[in-house]
């Protein structure tokens, strides 16, 4: 009965902590022309949250970006607002096409303890697109998503993006069965897609998130 009580109170402290802070947005476009971005916090919750913030460049090694976030780290009262204002530090970045990096928003409930109580505090580290669109780059991505040009390289499906845009993908099917591992396509560039063992079909079909978390309508085309 005792292990019963602790799991669910374990359980209701996690619901807890990932009700929390809502980030008003599924990713952040950094427009090159701008001096800064910013991002709206909310916390609809009856508790207070320490919230931390950073960028960082993906990959295993998640090198520093050069981008600063502030306030860095802050506390988010109960049914309070903040926002976070994200400024370019410098950095050789590309002017012909999106560079992307990843915004991080951790956020950690207060510890207040209950009596005869024990509870379990999760800090919820959330991860968004953070996409930086250089002066030049004009236009939006899903006006040019229908220029991508797919093809088989052995178990890949490779696409070729020759548009300045990351395209995130909702979602690739080939022939009607998805395509899992599709996640984008970077710009100017070929990505690779690995297809399960005996993947067949020539049709394939995408969509992809816009900039504002919607999702585009559907293009397809047949691969080469």
């Amino acid at each position: 009965m005792r292990h019963g009580y602790l799991l669910a109170s374990l359980l209701l402290a996690a619901a807890t902590a990932h009700a929390g802070v809502i980030i008003n947005g599924t990713r952040l476009v950094y427009h090159g022309d701008k001096k800064e971005s910013s991002l709206g916090l909310s916390n609809p919750d009856s508790m207070d949250y320490l919230v931390q913030s950073w960028v960082d460049s993906g990959g295993k090694k998640l090198n520093k970006a050069p981008f600063l976030i502030t306030p860095p780290l802050f506390r988010l009262d109960a049914k309070e607002d903040n926002v976070l204002r994200v400024v370019r530090t410098g950095g050789n970045l590309p002017e012909d096409r999106e560079s992307l990096y990843w915004l991080n928003i951790k956020a950690i409930p207060s510890s207040k303890r209950v009596e005869g109580m024990n509870t379990l505090q999760i800090a919820i580290n959330t991860r968004i697109k953070l996409l930086y669109r250089p002066a030049a780059v004009k236009g939006q991505p899903e006006d040019v998503a229908d220029k991508l040009e797919w093809h088989r390289e052995g178990h890949d499906l490779v696409v070729n993006n020759p548009t300045p845009f990351y395209m995130n993908f909702q979602t690739v099917t080939l022939n009607g069965h998805k395509v899992a591992k599709a996640n984008w396509a970077v710009p100017k560039s070929e990505t690779h897609f690995a297809l399960p063992d005996n993947t067949g079909g020539t049709n394939v079909s995408w969509s992809i998130i816009t900039d504002y978390g919607s999702i585009s309508h559907t293009w397809s085309s047949t691969v080469n």
